[in-house]
């Protein structure tokens, strides 16, 4: 064999193996240096992503190994950082449970666990020192591929989400102390799918968020939230990036699909556009479309944005819109999920100078290389986004929509009129900040 076949065979091993391993959909961690849980997998404070492709602390994270002692193999040893860590695993698409082993023997933890770009998967989990905590939820992986060669278009700020890469990616903050991760993709999972604008999308920078990367976090194993939502989409664009196809291909009959749409679709000004127009006519067709392939549409109204008349309440800016979406739900017997209604008791519960506190109001130098101030009255951040999501629960439970068993046990009673107080909200940032504004407004 010469020496040009010898490097093609090479060529070819190497992408085989590359499959292979992008093929893997089950993983089981031990973290740490002392004993190894059989069936496991050791993961040591050096073991870095970049290196071996497959799995390991990614972003240049630091961690420091823990002697928890004891016999149990699989708690014994552990890693641990005061500091925001990622960890990732390179799957192909799909719905994942990941369990996960908290705690360290000589003093008190306390975990919260983003996925990808920033969901909300588990809040605040404490543990007693010497107490061990073992959590499960679900993460969709998604990616731009659809049957018969198409791809999904995605806008260039898109390129180097988390949400759209070829792994899944654990962030853990405040003070943590992993002992073991267990990850395994399953397929009895009732996929909700999420199909929006910006004020549904996973936004992937502090001090941006939305409703749709917090709702996970109220949800137990059994639903998996895969939002498919981008910054300036129509229902219109949404079609034409063909991300609705996308959706559609992996839907199976029982599955949701969650569209709220209106920001953008009122910038279009042509002879066909508007509220009962173009925009009704598209929201029947996502219903229609979804209810061939045996799935469950859900119709949301559009956030309000924050905007006060005279009289100190909001103003509605988004027209006929909000009326439009709620007379398909009814002509077409679809739930509708008011979030128009909602959002605006929530702003005007808050008042004019603390729903600031819900939106992207900060002084300059909040963040780096702020030098001016930062003033949305349409993006959320995360203290706003919680709320929204909490409102979108309201929603499910008070038009009993079947995900309504699988909400999450301790689930407190949420009423809009009665937010919760902003100074009393807690959340950890993620390093990563950005000044941009979302698209969309």
């Amino acid at each position: 064999m010469n020496t040009k076949n010898i490097n093609l065979t090479i060529a070819a091993l190497v992408v085989f193996s590359s499959t292979l391993l992008a093929q893997q959909t089950s993983y089981k961690f031990d973290f740490g240096s002392g004993k190894i849980a059989k069936g496991y997998l050791n993961v040591l404070p050096e073991t870095k992503f970049q290196n071996s492709g497959k799995y390991g602390f990614d972003f240049d994270s630091k961690v420091e190994g823990v002697d928890n002692g004891g016999k149990n193999a699989l708690t014994s040893d552990a890693v641990k950082s005061d500091k925001t860590f990622y960890f990732s695993v390179a799957v192909p698409e799909g719905n994942y449970k990941v369990t996960v082993t908290l705690g360290n023997a000589k003093e008190p933890t306390s975990t919260t666990v983003k996925a990808e770009s920033r969901r909300l998967m588990l809040e605040d989990v404490s543990a007693r020192a010497g107490e061990f905590v073992t959590k499960s939820f679900i993460v969709n992986i998604k990616d731009r591929n659809i049957a018969g060669g198409q791809v999904v278009s995605l806008k260039p700020r898109e390129l180097t989400k988390l949400d759209w890469d070829d792994k899944l990616t654990l962030e853990f903050d405040n003070k943590t102390t992993l002992a073991a991760i267990e990850i395994v993709k399953v397929e009895d999972q009732i996929t909700v799918f999420l199909a929006g604008n910006s004020t549904v999308v996973n936004q992937e920078d502090e001090p941006w968020a939305s409703w749709g990367q917090m709702i996970p976090v109220f949800f137990k194993p059994g639903v998996a939230i895969a939002n498919h939502a981008e910054s300036g989409l129509t229902l219109g664009s949404f079609i034409g990036s063909k991300r609705l196809i996308k959706v559609l291909s992996i839907m199976k009959p029982g599955d949701y699909l969650f569209i709220e749409f209106g920001h953008n679709d009122q910038k279009e000004k042509g002879v066909n556009d508007g509220a009962y127009k173009s925009y009704t006519e598209r929201l029947k067709t996502f219903i229609v479309e979804v209810r061939k392939k045996g799935g469950i549409p859900v119709i949301v109204t559009s956030t309000s944005r924050r905007v006060f008349d005279s009289s100190g309440k909001i103003e509605n800016t988004l027209g006929d819109f909000p009326d439009a979406a709620r007379k398909v739900a009814k002509s077409e017997n679809v739930a509708l999920i008011d979030l128009n209604m909602m959002t605006a008791q929530l702003f005007n519960a808050l008042g004019e100078e603390k729903s600031k506190k819900a939106l992207v109001h900060y002084p300059a130098n909040s963040y780096p290389g702020q030098d001016k101030p930062l003033a949305d009255n349409t993006h959320f951040n995360p203290y706003g986004a919680y709320e929204i999501a909490k409102c979108v629960i309201n929603g499910i439970k008070d038009q009993k929509i079947g995900l309504t068993k699988y909400l999450i046990n301790d689930l407190p009673v949420f009423d809009p009129s009665k937010p919760d107080e902003p100074t009393a909200w807690k959340w950890t940032e993620s390093p990563r900040s950005s000044l941009v504004k979302p698209d969309g407004n």
